[in-house]
C-alpha cells in the first residue's frame, strides 16, 4: 500500500468515525427531545383513576411528587414493552399502569433516568417457576417458585397477583414491584451488590459502611430468631438487603428510621423523598 492510499484510507476512516459520532449524538439528542415531550405531556385521566384505586402510596404523595411521578409514568409507558406470560389471558392497561406507577416511585430523585437499560416487563398471572440452572457439580438446580425477577439484560418479570396485592397493602413492607425495580437501580453499575451507582466517592464509602453494618446486624437478628423490621429475605445477601430495605423505606418508614436510622437517611437521600412526611 503506497503513501497516497494510506492517506486516503486514513481520511476516510476519520470521516466515517466523525459521521458515526455525529449520528449517535444526533439520535441521542432527538431521543431526549422526544422523552422531554412525553415527560411533559398531560397525564391521562384513566391512568390517574387506576393509580388512585390500586396504589395506596400514590394517594399519600404530596402534589408536586405525584405530578412528577405521573410524568415518569408517561415515559415508562411509552418506552417499555409489556408481555403476557404463563397463561395470562389478557394484558390490560390497568396492569401496565399499576406496575409503571410503582416502578416510577423510585425515580423521583431525577438522577436515575427511566430505567434506561430496561426493555421488557414480563407479566405472569401469579407465582411462576424460575428457570433451572446448572450447578458447579454438574447437577441442574430447580428454579423454584418466584414472585418476580430483575435481569441486568433489560428484563423484569413479575407476578400480576402480587403486583396488585403489594400496593394495596401499603404498610407491610412487601411490594414485589418496588423490590425488583430497586434491583434494576442496583444493577445499573453492572452488578447487583446492594450499592447503586452514587455520584460521590465519600457517599459511596459512607453507604458501604452503613449498609454493611446494618446488613450484618439484620442477618444476626434473623439467625437468632428475633423480631425483624426488614423482611427476613433481606438477610440473603447485600443486594437483597438493599431491595428489601427499599420496600421497608416506602411502606414502614417510621420503623425503619427507628431501627436503622443511617439506612433510612441514606435511602432518603438516594430517593430524594421522605415517606415519614407522607403519613
Amino acid at each position: 500500500m503506497d503513501s497516497s492510499t494510506i492517506i486516503i484510507f486514513t481520511v476516510v476512516t476519520i470521516l466515517v468515525t466523525i459521521f458515526i459520532i455525529w449520528a449517535i449524538n444526533r439520535s441521542s439528542g432527538q431521543n431526549k427531545i422526544l422523552r422531554d415531550k412525553i415527560f411533559n405531556s398531560p397525564f391521562p385521566d384513566e391512568w390517574q383513576v387506576i393509580l388512585e384505586k390500586n396504589f395506596k402510596l400514590y394517594k399519600r404523595l404530596p402534589d408536586n411528587l405525584r405530578l412528577r411521578l405521573n410524568s415518569y409514568v408517561n415515559v415508562f409507558m411509552a418506552e417499555k414493552s409489556f408481555e403476557a406470560c404463563g397463561g395470562l389471558d389478557e394484558l390490560t392497561e390497568e396492569m401496565c399502569v399499576t406496575i409503571a406507577g410503582q416502578a416510577c416511585l423510585l425515580l423521583l430523585n431525577g438522577r436515575c433516568g427511566c430505567y434506561d437499560t430496561l426493555r421488557t416487563v414480563l407479566i405472569y398471572p401469579d407465582m411462576y417457576r424460575g428457570e433451572s440452572s446448572a450447578n458447579e457439580d454438574g447437577t441442574v438446580g430447580d428454579g423454584g417458585t418466584r414472585l418476580g425477577e430483575s435481569w441486568g439484560s433489560g428484563t423484569v418479570i413479575l407476578s400480576w397477583f402480587h403486583s396488585l396485592r403489594g400496593p394495596a397493602i401499603a404498610n407491610d413492607g412487601k411490594n414485589v414491584v418496588i423490590h425488583e425495580f430497586a434491583h434494576q437501580l442496583d444493577q445499573k453499575d453492572g452488578s447487583a451488590d446492594g450499592a447503586p451507582l452514587l455520584g460521590f466517592t465519600e457517599e459511596n464509602r459512607d453507604w458501604a459502611k452503613s449498609f454493611g453494618a446494618a446488613y450484618q446486624r439484620h442477618a444476626k437478628r434473623h439467625r437468632g430468631g428475633r423480631k425483624l423490621v426488614i423482611d427476613a429475605y433481606g438477610a440473603t445477601n447485600p443486594a437483597e438487603f438493599f431491595a428489601v430495605a427499599t420496600e421497608t423505606f416506602f411502606e414502614k418508614p417510621k420503623k425503619l428510621q427507628q431501627r436503622y436510622p443511617r439506612v433510612y437517611e441514606h435511602l432518603k437521600s438516594f430517593y430524594a423523598v421522605d415517606p415519614l412526611a407522607w403519613n
